[in-house]
Formats: C-alpha cells, structure tokens, sequence
C-alpha cells in the first residue's frame, strides 16, 4: 500500500495519496506532495480491512517519516490562514478541513496503539536533519503550534454555515489529542504523558476565556446548518461517504460522525453535536490537572555528626488551571449592557449571558453532561449561583432535576448523586429555601403515586428527596447519597412554608422506615449476644454495629429535621403537625432512647399541647381530617415555643475534595466515549475499568453504581457548628 507509481494516474490519486502518506518515504515539510494531500477531494471508498491496514502502515513508518508532526504543521499553518480570512471561504478552509480529518483518523490510532502508555510515540517533532521552510524553527513545540491554531480558531471564528463543518472537527480533534487521558490512571501522576492538553493549558490567558467564551456560547446557541454538499467538495454527494469516512467508521469511528448524524434525509438537522462536542471539551479541559515533580534539597537533621549535605526529596503538585480559573470567573454579560455577540468589556473574565445559559440547562438536565456543567457553575462561580438563587422561576432547572431523580431507577447513580450536589449547594442558601414554598405547581403529571395539586415547589423538593432516600435503601444503599439528601432536608426545614399534607405524611414516614432498619439492625446484634452478656466479636456483628450507628445518625437527623419545624416553622405548617398527630405512636420506642429522648421531648410537648385542644373538642361528634385540621390551625396561632429545649439550626454544606479530577475525569471520559461515538479501543484504557461494550456502558446503572462506590467518597458533606 505504501508503494505506489511516481505519477498516478487521476482516479487512482486518492488512493495514491493516502497510500504515500503512511509508507516509508518520507517528504519534507516544503514539499508539493502536502498540498496535493490536502487539496484533493476525497471520494474513495475503501474495504475496511484496507483502512486497517493504511492505520497499521502509519504507525511503523510515522517514526522514521514523521508524518503526523509534518501534517499537524501544515493543520496549524492552514487555520493560521483561515483565521486570517475570517471564515470567508478559501483554499486554505478546505485543505484545513482534509488536514483534521487525516489528522484525527491516524492520531486517535497512534494513542490507542501505543505500547506501555508511551505517547513519545508519536513523534511529534522533526528529524534534526530536516530541511525546513522558513516559517519553521526546528525545535518548535509541534503541539503547542497545533493547539495554539486550533484553540485561536475557535474561540476567534463565528460559526457559520461556511465555518460550521471545520468548527465540528476542531472539536473532534481536540477529543481525540486530549484521549491520551486515557491511558492513565485516574490520580493523575509525574510520568503521565499528555502532550496536547498541555499544550492547551501553556496558552496565553486571553486565548483561554475567548475559548471557554466560545464553547459554552456553542452549548448555548446550539448552531445549527444544513450541509450542502456543492459548499465542501471532500464529500463525494451529499449522501456518499468519502475515503476517509471509511477511514473514520473502521479506525477511528468518530471523526466524520457530524456528517453522519447531522443529516436527514431531508437534509434538516436532528442532533446538535457542536454544542455537545464543545461541552465535552470544555469540561474535560476545565478538570484536567497536571502533576508536576519538583526536587527540594532538604538537609539531613538526624544525625549530629553530618554535615550539611542536601539531600534529594521528590514533591508533587498540581500546576494551576487556566480553563477552570476562566470557568469560574465568568461573569454577566448584561451587567455590561452588551449584546452577546459583541465584545466583552473586559477581556480578562468570559462574559456571557446568564439568563440564556440557565433556560439552556433547564431544557437539558435529563443530559448527564448538562448536569456536570451546572454543578461546575453552582459550585466553582459564585456570580453564577447568585444568579440562579435570585430567579423568580426556579423552577426552570428544579422541575426537570425532580423528574430525573423521581426516575433514579433509570439513571445513573453517578447521575442521581450530582443532581443531590446541586440540590445541597442550593439548599445552603435560606432565601432559595424560602423562594420555592411560594411557587405554587398547578400539576406534577410525572408523579404517578398521588396526584399532586396545587403543590408548591418546596413541597414537592421534600417528596422527591424522601423518594430518593427510600429508593437508595432499597436498591443503591450507598451512604453519601442517604446522608445528601438528609442534609439538604435539614437545611430546608426551618424555612417550610405550608408544606403540604402528602409532604408532611412522606417526613414523617421516612422517620418510620428508618425507625424499622434500626430496630431490626438492635434485634440481630441482641440475637447474637453471648451467654456472658457481651457481644461476640466477630465480623458480622461489627458490621451490624457500624451500620446500626449509621442509622442511629440517620434518625437523629430526621428527628433534628421535625424540631427544626417545630421551633421554628410550627405555625407556618399545621400539616406537619397533622401528621406527627396522626403518627404519634412511632415516637414512642425512642422517648428514653439516650439519644434521641432531649429531640423526642420538643416532639412530645407538641403532642400534648394539641392532644389537649383536639381532645377538649371529643364531645362536638364524630372527628374528621377537616375537623382536626381545624383545630390545628386554629391552635396554632396560639402556640408558643418558650418551653421547647431551643437546638442549634443544623447547617450542611457541601465541599469538594482538593482532587476532584480523580473523580470527574473518568466520569467526563465515559460520557464522552458514549455520546460523541469515540470508538476507542477499550484494551487501551486504564482511565476506568472497562467490563461492558463501551456504546452500553453510559446506560448500565450497575456498571456505574459499582464504580460510584470506589470514586463518589471524594465528596463531602459538612456539618456547619
């Protein structure tokens, strides 16, 4: 394949090309035969077996010719010139385009096929005996020439139905060079080689918020062009792959996809890749952290008689990151009365708008990715959570994330716990916990258990967060997500505001059923106590124990949860009190618990004071729920708490460990691999264990539960004293 005739003739030129691009010889950087490569219109279709092999020829021959490096040059060279013709069709688009999509196609195999995680092996430089055109330095960072143009190309080129297509690969592109991640372990280490993110994080800090400002301007705007075929003539018709869409179905898979699933038959578009592509990058680049070594003399102390003769001490840290730095600092664009396509007021912070991007993850949040972004934003941007906390219509991004955790038995638990995140991060704030009491829901159609009216939107946060914690102890039983929505309940509490019957009914039952766990948990440690009265040591039985003082923490928080409303939200909620009347007797096995009794007292004195009004009114006749409710409500604007034992308001907050890339980097890479059809080589990857076909692993709740258990624990959840 890589011996070809000097002179093809003119429709065997594809093939020629192609074919003298991953042989033995090797043509210099000023050569015609690049220009040739890159003009051509490829419409060759070749057997797939024939594309494995041009991928297995390249990869011998690509140390001794350097041909990845040289058309990764000529890539920048063409985007320089594209750049400078401001998306206007030209010579220099075209050849760009042919550039990224050989490029893509035979990096991306490189990468996979490297042997013992050796990216060296890509060559990315030139050989010393090189002649060079004078545009060229030899020694010049090939990578960082590449990222520079692409990077400057994104974020300074609308898109545009003429830009569009080379703005998709870009993307693709920068996918495939950042997949080296891949290779590694998730705790990124000293030896771990990834050459072109790198690259993207040595970029000047201008570059880097004009690229964040792009990307997410992408995932808001949603661009959207029909392709025609007479505008990009690598394609043969506008329905027929060219030669390296064979190439990309067999070896990358991946690179020519938006042409795939961009066009309908009728040539009307049915997904949106750019805008999923770009989020994909820009999360991925937004959690990368690179470990860098450092040698520290030190001075050996330990012995009086040495002298001071330094001795070597390896340390490790985290170099800093410009794209989350950017991320975090972005501001309102409104605040600037600029229109969002026109320049920022202040290059040093991404300006974007707001109100734009909230609706925008509002209408995407059943999306794993979107959900990543929003918990990015609410977490790392305090302009951004600000925002979304003074929003009269928060129920914008909290319907959809209620819907998605009522269907947790169809989500990931990786998808369940962040929304949690989210959820807790809000709750922090008392004026977004008293705003969704005042948001009346008219329906909640979703809900199939009961049929919720005129429901406000907090109390409909309460259901489905008990919801979520009985589906958790049934099926996931994973702690964090138990003790997640425990906090952000208990952060809720004191702010409930006519909470309703159904909401009241669930708190209450969710103390029941915890109640039940730990009765049982007591009755099978009593069961396995000894003739001597002392507990037998064995492993079992310490788990028992560990978990019964889980739960004992469990119920203490939902009985801090009842006396929060009590003492502070009583005569807001005669409907709480409805329900712990109505219940009273599963309070009753825990009033000397030494525990609990201090939480169970507040609890009682409520009881008394309205088991004395409602039973001062047993001889008008036969009690119903209106009646008592009556009562209720008429008593409550009577009640003082002056004798209630007065708690400390828990508090909880959510902090993120010092390295969460450990966590979002392997969680960022499945949802890539499974929405943007990177068929990568599952053989290669080490970034997270691989046990399913990786089109199926997003969609398997085992699988990812599984891998929850050993990542999720990065998170925490803090009690505020």
């Amino acid at each position: 394949m890589g011996a070809a005739p000097s002179t093809p003739r003119p429709h065997d030129a594809a093939e020629y090309l192609i074919g003298t691009f991953v042989g033995e010889k090797s043509f210099p950087l000023a050569s015609d035969f690049w220009q040739k490569l890159l003009q051509l219109p490829l419409s060759l279709h070749w057997p797939a077996d024939r594309v494995r092999e041009a991928c297995h020829l390249f990869l011998q021959n690509n140390c001794y010719t350097r041909h990845l490096a040289k058309i990764l040059i000529h890539l920048a060279w063409c985007l320089q010139e594209s750049v400078t013709a401001a998306g206007a069709p030209s010579e220099a688009y075209d050849k760009a385009v042919n550039a990224v999509y050989i490029s893509s196609v035979f990096l991306k195999y490189l990468i996979e096929n490297a042997q013992s995680n050796n990216v060296e092996e890509l060559y990315l430089s030139l050989d010393p005996t090189e002649p060079l055109p004078e545009n060229f330095t030899l020694g010049q960072s090939i990578e960082n020439l590449v990222m520079h143009s692409v990077l400057r190309f994104i974020g300074s080129v609308d898109v545009s139905p003429n830009t569009y297509l080379l703005h998709q690969e870009l993307l693709n592109f920068m996918l495939v060079a950042m997949s080296t991640q891949l290779l590694y372990m998730p705790s990124p280490g000293p030896t771990d080689m990834n050459p072109f993110i790198d690259a993207a994080m040595a970029q000047d800090s201008s570059l880097v918020v004009l690229v964040v400002r792009k990307l997410l301007l992408n995932y808001m705007m949603r661009p959207r062009f029909p392709l025609r075929a007479a505008a990009y003539p690598l394609f043969s018709n506008g329905s027929q792959p060219g030669v390296l869409q064979r190439v990309s179905s067999a070896a990358a898979n991946f690179v020519l996809l938006p042409f795939n699933y961009l066009v309908s038959a009728s040539g009307e578009g049915v997904r949106n890749p750019l805008a999923d592509c770009s989020l994909h990058v820009l999360l991925i680049l937004n959690y990368y952290h690179k470990c860098v070594v450092v040698d520290d003399p030190i001075k050996d102390r330990g012995n009086d008689h040495t002298t001071a003769d330094a001795l070597p001490k390896v340390n490790t840290y985290f170099s800093d990151n410009p794209y989350c730095k950017a991320l975090e600092n972005a501001r309102d664009i409104e605040l600037d009365r600029v229109d969002i396509e026109g320049n920022a007021v202040d290059g040093s912070h991404v300006r974007l708008p707001f109100a734009t991007l909230f609706d925008t993850l509002g209408m995407c949040l059943a999306d794993e990715t979107a959900v990543l972004l929003l918990y990015t934003l609410v977490h790392g941007n305090t302009d951004f959570l600000e925002y979304v906390l003074v929003r009269t219509d928060l129920d914008t991004l909290l319907m959809p994330i209620l819907e998605t955790l009522y269907n947790a038995s169809k989500r990931t638990s990786n998808h369940i716990y962040i929304l949690l995140i989210i959820l807790l991060i809000l709750s922090q704030d008392a004026s977004f916990n008293a705003s969704i009491h005042k948001m009346v829901l008219p329906n909640v159609p979703w809900y199939q258990e009961h049929l919720l009216h005129q429901t406000s939107l907090g109390s409909l946060m309460v259901i489905i967060l008990i919801r979520t914690v009985k589906y958790n102890l049934s099926k996931l039983r994973d702690l964090y997500l138990h003790t997640t929505c425990l906090a952000t309940l208990a952060n809720m509490a004191p702010h409930f505001h006519r909470l309703s019957a159904y909401a009241s009914q669930r708190l209450v039952s969710l103390f029941y059923m915890l109640s039940r766990k730990y009765n049982k948990l007591a009755e099978q440690i009593d069961g396995k106590k000894g003739k001597g009265g002392s507990v037998e040591h064995d492993t079992p039985t310490e788990d028992i124990s560990a978990e019964l003082h889980i739960y004992t923490d469990f119920l203490r928080i939902v009985l801090e949860i009842l006396n929060a409303i009590l003492t502070y939200a009583l005569p807001r909620n005669p409907e709480v009190v409805y329900a712990i009347l109505h219940r009273q007797e599963v309070f009753q096995p825990f009033k000397n618990h030494p525990r609990f009794h201090e939480l169970i007292e507040n609890i009682y004195m409520v009881l008394d004071f309205f088991n004395s009004r409602v039973d001062a009114h047993t001889q008008e006749g036969e009690w119903s729920v209106e009646k008592v409710l009556e009562v209720i409500n008429t008593n409550c604007r009577s009640w003082r708490a002056d004798g209630m034992k007065m708690f400390t308001q828990l508090h909880f907050s959510y902090e993120q460990e010092s390295h969460p890339e450990e966590f979002f980097t392997p969680y960022i890479w499945r949802l890539a691999l499974s929405s943007c059809g990177l068929n990568f080589d599952p053989s290669a990857i080490n970034l997270f264990p691989v046990d399913l076909p990786l089109e199926k692993l997003n969609n398997h709740a085992e699988d990812q539960n599984q891998y929850q258990n050993g990542e999720l624990n990065q998170h925490r959840v803090l009690l505020d004293l």
